[in-house]
């Protein structure tokens, strides 16, 4: 699977990085939203957007998500945040929350759930 991965703490960019291509997967990463959008726009076969919520720059991930959702439906979404809880109505529909902190193996479950809907 090829995900683009979207976090602006560049420690935790790298560890999501290394955790989903030891498990197989080809991955991409941006360090903002409108990275993001740019690499999605430039780049074809991305299959899963896993994106923080709290990032600098013109949007934040739930505002992404719900443009990704829009322009890109086919992409499975996971988003995550340590800060925020989305509630119903915040997030795409079939879209996964994923509370920081978590596990590798909590983000691979998180993946294959959303990759699922």
């Amino acid at each position: 699977m090829k995900i683009l991965v979207v976090e602006d703490d560049f420690l935790i960019m790298m560890w999501v990085e290394d955790a989903l291509r030891d498990a197989g997967h080809s991955v991409l990463t941006a360090a903002s939203a409108d990275e993001a959008i740019d690499t999605l726009e430039h780049t074809e076969d991305v299959d899963l957007l896993f994106t923080d919520i709290d990032m600098p720059g013109s949007m934040d991930g739930l505002r992404l998500a719900a443009v990704v959702k829009d322009r890109w439906p086919p992409l499975s979404i996971v988003v995550a945040s340590g800060k925020h809880r989305p509630v119903a109505g915040e997030m795409p529909s079939n879209s996964v929350f994923l509370p920081k902190p978590y596990l590798s193996t909590d983000m691979l479950t998180a993946l294959d759930v959303a990759s699922r809907h």
